[in-house]
């Protein structure tokens, strides 16, 4: 039985779309739906036969303090992180974009600026776990120039592990913000500054009132990116510290890992995995409502 002529012509995009959305299904839907089945069953995986414990795992997770030493930790490594993106990046991208710095100084600036950006998180881990050695070069220079008296674990130091890993994040992630805000200054029309400073607008004027408002559609995606992927982050903090000391660098991400592989709870751990899937949904949901808020303006 042959489709008619217009049904057909409205399935044909559907075709074409099909492939991919047969590999989604299969690398993202079905594991997706898995975890969170498994998040209602008594350690899957390692019995045969797992019972059904409702949401006795969720009270399990949301009971234990190492869950919300976690928690805070990944709130500070977030929150953080993504502040100091943003900052960095629209100065950085301000500094590139200036017409008082010549074309060969910014070319300079900008390998420089972009050198983290070409590193894996993996050797990013690696470079600074020297760096940060107590027989590092962080130590000697602070001690050569008397700012330290004696050398600092700084990973393995319970009071500034977590701020260390944090500050190793902030340095990998900021490149994306520069590039990308970067090319948004680009596209802002000269004609609004010029008329602006005919009405007598200077720079802080200019920047609060132009600037910002015109770059708020790449600032709100770069922000919800960067606080889905930032809350996901593992590979950094597991090759730094590891969530250590005494758990002083947790997050949900080590906290996830360390129930599946090294306690072998694989139901918690999936039911933690489901914590943050709706936290990373409600972020989604924020930024959808933004985008299309600012679609009908």
């Amino acid at each position: 039985m042959k489709l008619p002529l217009n049904l057909k012509k409205k399935m044909e995009p559907f075709f074409y779309l099909s492939p991919a959305l047969i590999v989604m299904i299969i690398l993202i839907a079905v594991p997706i739906t898995m975890v969170i089945l498994f998040s209602f069953f008594d350690n899957v995986i390692i019995n045969k036969n797992p019972t059904f414990v409702g949401l006795a795992n969720y009270y399990d997770v949301l009971t234990d303090p190492i869950f919300f030493t976690a928690l805070k930790n990944t709130t500070f490594f977030v929150g953080i992180s993504v502040l100091a993106h943003l900052i960095l990046g629209i100065m950085f991208a301000l500094l590139l974009n200036s017409k008082y710095i010549g074309k060969k100084t910014k070319a300079l600036f900008r390998i420089i600026f972009i050198l983290p950006w070409l590193f894996t998180e993996a050797i990013i881990a690696i470079l600074w776990r020297l760096l940060l050695n107590p027989n590092g070069i962080v130590n000697y220079l602070l001690q050569i120039f008397n700012f330290l008296g004696t050398s600092i674990d700084w990973l393995g130091s319970i009071d500034l592990a977590l701020v260390s890993v944090t500050i190793i994040n902030i340095w990998s992630g900021y490149p994306f913000y520069m590039i990308s805000l970067l090319a948004g200054l680009q596209g802002i029309p000269q004609e609004l500054y010029e008329a602006s400073s005919i009405d007598g607008a200077n720079a802080m004027n200019q920047f609060f009132y132009i600037t910002i408002p015109q770059l708020k559609p790449i600032l709100l995606s770069l922000i919800t990116l960067d606080l889905v992927w930032t809350i996901q982050q593992f590979t950094l903090i597991w090759m730094t510290t590891g969530g250590g000391p005494l758990h002083a660098s947790e997050t949900l991400s080590t906290y996830i890992y360390k129930q599946a592989f090294s306690s072998f709870q694989y139901s918690k751990a999936a039911t933690t995995s489901v914590i943050v899937l709706l936290i990373c949904i409600v972020l989604a949901i924020f930024y959808a409502k933004q985008q299309k808020g600012e679609g009908l303006k």
